[in-house]
């Protein structure tokens, strides 16, 4: 690949080193989205540089100015950048989204199209409180610091706790119908915590529930994503259904404690692929047995509860169904996620962290696949 920093002028020279900057929010090149209206640098070695903003009001727009400054005083030749804001045309923007739509045209939910390569796991857990959430959260930010483009949808509608456990205070922008989610941790993420005000609690029956994650697979532009997780609330309600028909490549994580009283209703859960006609990817273990400091096992909810799960829905689906590891009991799974830092990545090494970063690894090691794909050649 040619040095962005050498060209012919000192103002190809920038746009060679914007081209390395990208948008907060959309995650490509400000380059590739129209957003560079023009580039000058004069004989003193100072670059003006016009960017359009999305919309007017960009909750993004200092960051870009920082990054496009830094950027551009990299270039050879150039001593100092000053930025001028802009704003986008209705005609850009509909340009902009016809280019982030792939020329689809129409909305649509990406992630439930044949040529999908997004793989798409539904977290799920039979009853509340056994930190699916926290699974959920910690799984995707590790993943991405992997290497993978990932996106969380926060299905728990009317409990969603998505966004405190990844920090996110900000809202989505809005390029007019088209929603671009938050960024955290470099994970794309949308949740109806973003958009209720005060922490009201959300009141919606069925359709309504339906729509609202309909909504969120197609309004919101996730990009090219590697790996897509659900959030679903406890149980087999209307989410979980709907998730079913909205994603059916769709995948289950079933979550539970080790007690008796938890892996049962999980395994519930589990079974519900029966109906869905799911694969389910595993079973996952929370709040498992804790080694303590003089080397005894602290087992507060008891212990085999998820390989129990396993070994059920595996005679149940008749299939194996393995069980994906064991998470322990971990004061720091707690304290990071009440500060919007995932264990995964703020303590990689805790017992939790590091459990969870080895089941992360093992979706990880399950490649997209192209079988059965249409791929885009003729025959010459």
């Amino acid at each position: 690949m040619p040095d962005p920093s050498v060209s012919d002028s000192p103002a190809e020279r920038v746009r060679g080193r914007l081209s390395e900057v990208l948008d907060p929010e959309i995650r490509l090149p400000i380059t590739e989205l129209g957003m560079v209206s023009d580039v000058d640098v004069d004989d003193a070695g100072i670059a003006r540089i016009g960017i359009k903003l999305t919309i007017e009001g960009c909750p993004m727009r200092s960051r870009i100015v920082a990054d496009v400054t830094a950027a551009a005083v990299r270039a050879e030749g150039v001593a100092t950048a000053e930025v001028d804001l802009g704003v986008m045309t209705p005609e850009e923007r509909a340009e902009l989204k016809e280019r982030l739509r792939g020329g689809a045209g129409a909305k649509t939910n990406p992630f439930a199209q044949p040529d999908s390569l997004t793989r798409v796991y539904a977290v799920a857990s039979g009853k509340g409180g056994v930190g699916k959430s926290s699974v959920t959260v910690n799984l995707a930010c590790a993943m991405a610091e992997q290497g993978l483009k990932v996106g969380i949808v926060d299905a728990d509608v009317h409990g969603f706790s998505v966004p405190s456990l990844m920090g996110i205070t900000e809202s989505p922008t809005r390029l007019d119908e088209m929603i671009l989610p938050p960024v955290a941790h470099r994970v794309k993420t949308i949740s109806i915590g973003m958009f209720v005000q005060d922490n009201r609690p959300v009141a919606w029956r069925g359709p309504m529930l339906h729509r609202a994650v309909e909504q969120f697979l197609t309004d919101v532009h996730f990009g090219d994503l590697d790996v897509l997780l659900l959030d679903l609330p406890p149980g087999t309600g209307d989410i979980a259904i709907s998730t079913a028909q909205l994603l059916p490549g769709s995948e289950l994580l079933v979550v539970t404690t080790p007690q008796a009283a938890a892996s049962s209703i999980a395994e519930r859960a589990g079974a519900l692929s029966t109906q869905t006609e799911q694969n389910v990817a595993g079973v996952i273990e929370n709040m498992g047995p804790m080694t303590m400091p003089d080397g005894s096992t602290f087992e507060l909810f008891g212990a085999g509860g998820g390989r129990t799960v396993a070994e059920r829905l595996s005679d149940t689906l008749g299939g194996h169904i393995p069980l994906l590891g064991s998470v322990p009991l971990d004061l720091g799974l707690r304290e990071a996620g009440d500060a919007g830092d995932p264990v995964a990545l703020s303590a990689p090494d805790s017992p939790a962290g590091s459990a969870l970063r080895s089941i992360a690894a093992k979706l990880s090691s399950r490649p997209r696949g192209i079988a059965e794909r249409r791929l885009p050649v003729t025959p010459a």
